[in-house]
């Protein structure tokens, strides 16, 4: 076990210091309100069961709203034996490790990629092979190469695993077209595909979001994963997982020896978040909340950065990728940015699975305020300067 970058970041980053470095929501996205009015509507209404032990899927109403969401994405999902709920979708990022990956097992990642799933799979051993990425997402031609390398070494793939709407950590929005070739080439060499889509609800561009891979899965080869934490509060930690009932029935048998089930209370909460439409209200709104920082951050790259810096410009999610030319290794600056400069941020070798590229950082601009996005942009250029004129 490893301890996490962002984890440990967050420790001794002061008040003093601006943080870029997190993954959080901004706290005026969540239904405050709301939350406390349902909580008490569920405790005065429902307490007997709410407070209960539940079932390790997941209380059957949940479920059944969850299929009606998702419905409305092009997410055509049966019946309720076909999602588990469970503790943010990082504890199904830990169960498909278990479900899946013996000691040695190769598994298909993009690189860069979600750090904390990294975490996840590691635990069990496998080898994990990262595919580059270009800004229509993973490259097809080198994801091809990679899996018909691994079938001639006498094996094959695991699973594919992928974020495709707002890529943590870059940002980058998966095309269509490479979308539908991904599920071809999982088609084609028989394989499993992790579509893990924490964004997708919260898509801020100005053209129409692509399909989920789910809604294009013909042959019940994609396991999805979200979250109601984007969409809600992180604090509910609730998250689901949509595949074959089959699939369903072991995640639940590894859930029972984890937790035995979700919290019932959190579950009855976010029944009601779906039910009285407060979910689908609060998207446009935290949609416009994160298009304004997004702009924000991207208007103070481009006055503050000197030349030579690079970064992504995200239609989804809560990230910036920030490339800096290959002089600088991010990780032995963030020293020098936190206490002398005073902002921090998330140096990018942890994000890559062979941890081979040295110069790249994930900006969040979610959590910060305005203010603090362009005073922190402008310090850490002053950072990325000091260190070019070395």
């Amino acid at each position: 076990m490893k301890a996490s970058e962002i984890r440990e970041l967050l420790k001794w980053v002061t008040e003093n210091v601006i943080s870029f470095g997190g993954g959080m929501p901004d706290p005026s996205s969540f239904p405050v309100k709301e939350i406390i009015e349902i909580t008490r509507d569920v405790l005065s209404t429902k307490a007997e069961r709410a407070l209960q032990y539940g079932t390790t899927g997941g209380i059957l109403e949940l479920r059944e709203e969850l299929i009606r969401f998702m419905n409305k994405e092009g997410i055509k999902i049966d019946k309720p034996e076909n999602i588990i709920i469970t503790v943010g979708s990082q504890e199904a990022l830990d169960i498909i490790g278990r479900l899946f990956i013996n000691p040695g097992d190769y598994i298909i990642t993009e690189s860069p990629t979600y750090l904390a799933a990294l975490q996840a799979f590691r635990i069990y051993g496998p080898r994990i092979i990262g595919i580059p990425m270009d800004n229509e997402g993973i490259k097809i031609d080198a994801l091809e190469d990679t899996i018909r390398k691994i079938i001639d070494n006498g094996t094959k793939p695991k699973f594919i695993y992928v974020v495709p709407t707002g890529q943590n950590p870059t940002g980058i929005t998966m095309s269509m077209e490479r979308r539908k070739a991904l599920l071809n080439i999982a088609s084609r060499y028989d394989l499993l595909i992790i579509e893990d889509d924490p964004y997708g609800y919260i898509y801020f561009g100005d053209d129409h979001p692509p399909a989920r891979l789910k809604a294009m899965d013909s042959e019940d080869r994609v396991i999805y994963l979200s979250t109601f934490s984007k969409i809600a509060a992180p604090g509910l930690r609730l998250g689901w997982v949509a595949a074959s009932s089959e699939v369903i029935r072991w995640f639940e048998l590894a859930k029972q020896s984890i937790d035995l089930h979700t919290s019932t209370l959190n579950q009855y909460i976010a029944v009601e978040l779906l039910r009285r439409g407060i979910i689908e209200r609060n998207i446009p709104r935290i949609k416009e909340i994160y298009r304004s920082k997004r702009d924000l951050m991207l208007q103070a790259l481009s006055e503050y950065m000197p030349d030579g810096v690079t970064w992504t410009r995200p239609s989804a999610g809560m990230f910036i990728w920030l490339t800096t030319p290959e002089k600088i290794d991010t990780g032995e600056m963030l020293g020098v940015a936190v206490k002398k400069y005073g902002v921090a941020y998330v140096p990018g070798k942890s994000f890559y699975p062979s941890e081979d590229r040295h110069n790249d950082m994930r900006l969040n601009f979610t959590y910060p305020t305005p203010q603090q996005i362009f005073e922190g942009i402008k310090r850490l250029a002053l950072t990325i300067r000091e260190y070019l004129s070395q």
